[in-house]
């Protein structure tokens, strides 16, 4: 019997509509290298949400690329990036930022979250120049690791604290859509382009096949990115298989509806484990659900369905996560909590 995955939010393809705008638009002719019609409208419907028609937008094709293009090109050799210790670039991609050369300063985090006392502490401990690397950029994501979500309070005082000590702030957004669709958010595109100075959309995550958007409101970065992108092997020739997506991601706010019907699925699952009496290793903000659950239900759970275990709890629990999709199957769901409730 085949189990149904909870492993992450990209097991299925794309969503209909993506699959056919790219099959209706396949034969027709167009510029390469994201100089199509479809990537320059896609930054346009961005760009609206954003609140400024002329904001740097580049399109590649994955989430690490990002990440590595994004910080390895607005670092010196010298500089440093701070991270909490859960951060992805930290323990979920094979040390791709460490091979650029650069950095990264770690500081604890029960939650996913940066602070700024965080930040301070980062700078107080790592200012012995020229000896040890100085810190530069401050990384997040949004949603975290552990799935929690930043308000606009938290994600502004953390700009304060960068533009006070000369740091520039990137945020991850492969899970930002389903940030932004969380009920307790109260953040907008426009906030995270006012506060931050280089951040991405997340695509693969969101409903796409492929492609995340780079967006840079600190427009000094963006001088030569596009040379940046080509050095790393992100510039795809058939870059309309990017801007197609996205194209169809902002146009009727589709990317909005499939995060909150990810979130949706999460909760269903969430208040049904907490309803069971078991706890939770970090709140349901998004689209990722933490549960303590014993290893026994674990084992029962793991006949039918595939997620990770996330960390030992003790001898008898163990935190597993489950992640839920713009195609997740309700019934699924319901199946998984019936098992719940059974144990």
């Amino acid at each position: 019997m085949n189990k149904y995955s909870f492993l992450d939010d990209y097991s299925e393809g794309c969503h209909p509509d993506i699959l056919k705008t790219l099959a209706d638009t396949n034969m027709t002719q167009q510029t390469a290298y994201g100089g199509d019609e479809y990537s320059e409208r896609a930054r346009g419907l961005i760009r609206q949400h954003l609140g400024n028609d002329t904001t740097p937008i580049y399109f590649v094709s994955g989430g690490t690329l990002s990440n590595i293009i994004g910080i390895s090109s607005v670092l010196k050799s010298h500089e440093a990036i701070i991270s909490a210790n859960s951060g992805h670039i930290v323990l979920h991609e094979t040390g791709a930022i460490e091979a650029t050369g650069h950095k990264i300063i770690q500081v604890p985090s029960a939650d996913g979250k940066l602070t700024p006392d965080g930040v301070q502490s980062a700078l107080d401990s790592n200012a012995h120049f020229p000896h040890m690397a100085k810190p530069r950029l401050v990384y997040i994501s949004n949603a975290t690791e552990a799935g929690t979500i930043y308000s606009k309070e938290e994600l502004s005082s953390l700009s304060k604290i960068c533009k006070k000590n000369n740091l520039l702030l990137l945020l991850d957004g492969a899970r930002l859509c389903t940030a932004l669709a969380a009920d307790n958010n109260d953040l907008t595109l426009k906030d995270v382009c006012e506060f931050t100075d280089i951040f991405w959309i997340g695509g693969t995550k969101a409903g796409a096949l492929i492609g995340e958007a780079i967006v840079i409101p600190n427009q000094d970065l963006a001088e030569d990115f596009a040379f940046h992108i080509k050095q790393r092997g992100g510039l795809l020739a058939k870059g309309r298989l990017l801007g197609i997506q996205f194209l169809c991601l902002f146009e009727n706010k589709l990317f909005m509806e499939l995060a909150k019907y990810s979130n949706a699925m999460a909760n269903k699952l969430s208040s049904a484990i907490v309803d069971c009496g078991y706890s939770l290793a970090a709140k349901t903000d998004s689209n990722q659900v933490f549960p303590i659950l014993p290893n026994t239900l674990i084992e029962k759970l793991q006949q039918s369905f595939d997620f990770y275990l996330w960390e030992k709890v003790d001898n008898q629990h163990s935190t597993i996560r489950l992640v839920t999709s713009w195609a997740t199957d309700e019934v699924q769901v319901d199946s998984f909590i019936g098992i719940v409730k059974e144990i």
